[in-house]
């Protein structure tokens, strides 16, 4: 039986979402993975946007139990960090010990990230810290994203693959994320 992988991601928000999770399940399937994968789920009509949002949770939360293992793009979205659906999702597998990778297609550290944020208004305070004008501090630890993500899926032995995508195909260039299937293949081809 085929190692099941979860392929977690803001793709789902996509305009063209459907090609782009088409395109990411069918390259798993030729690494003889299955995918499991948010957009292919119905949810069942509900009286409340809210009891919508409970049963899609439900629903997601569902298909990580059944799965082996998750690759999360963790690809900066809306923001300067990862899709937040997909930080949940990507924690959640690494509580429950399963294979976890994860990719960027922004090659630029979560430290670089924000203090562009800051447009380089940034200072070190009296011990050190990096801190933006409002006085946050700002971790600078060589990480492509907050470490708890990074370092959650270097920890369990994962990879986290770094790829610099065009601007255009931020969200559709799957070089990173074919980088976790091999490593997968590698590391547990003999599960397949």
């Amino acid at each position: 039986m085929p190692l099941k992988l979860y392929l977690a991601g803001p793709e789902v928000f996509l305009k063209d979402a459907r090609s782009v999770l088409d395109a990411k399940a069918q390259l798993t399937r030729a690494y003889g993975f299955e995918p499991v994968k948010p957009g292919d789920i119905f949810i069942e009509p509900a009286p409340t946007p809210r009891e919508f949002g409970l049963r899609i949770s439900s629903v997601d939360e569902h298909m990580m139990n059944s799965a082996d293992g998750i690759i999360a793009n963790l690809t900066p979205f809306r923001g300067i960090a990862a899709d937040v659906g997909t930080a949940f999702e990507l924690g959640y597998m690494c509580a429950q010990g399963k294979i976890a990778c994860a990719y960027t297609n922004v090659a630029d550290s979560h430290f670089d990230r924000a203090m562009r944020h800051y447009e380089g208004s940034v200072s070190k305070d009296e011990n050190g810290r990096w801190r933006g004008p409002d006085g946050i501090s700002i971790e600078d630890v060589e990480m492509i994203d907050n470490l708890m993500l990074h370092g959650g899926v270097v920890r369990r032995s994962g990879l986290v693959a770094v790829h610099a995508a065009a601007p255009e195909a931020l969200y559709s260039d799957l070089t990173a994320f074919e980088q976790c299937l091999k490593f997968i293949a590698e590391r547990h081809g003999d599960r397949l």
